[in-house]
């Protein structure tokens, strides 16, 4: 009976394991801010984002408040285009 416990007890926490990492699995960003350029042309011109801009926003979304933050890319992410495009692809602008 006891080693009956223990196997149970042994698979409900790999179990509990799986479900509090698959999570944290799941929403890794790897920021790069070359993953959007794709967005360059709506950005710099009145042009439209492409599905792929605004597909590659979402995804980068997490790491927006550092690129804003980094004084190579803050002209960019911050200028009125870069607003408009996320504002198109439905991306809220953050507020860091």
């Amino acid at each position: 009976m006891k080693k009956a416990s223990y196997v149970v007890l042994c698979a409900m926490a790999v179990v509990a394991m799986l479900l509090f990492e698959a999570p944290l699995m799941a929403k890794a960003v790897t920021c790069s801010p070359l993953q959007l350029s794709s967005c360059i042309a709506a950005i710099t011109s009145s042009a439209p984002p492409s599905s792929t801009c605004c597909t590659k926003l979402r995804e980068q979304r997490p790491c927006l408040c550092g690129y804003l933050k980094d004084p190579n890319l803050r002209q960019y992410v911050n200028s009125p285009g870069a607003r408009k495009v996320a504002s198109t692809c439905g991306v809220p602008f953050p507020s860091c």
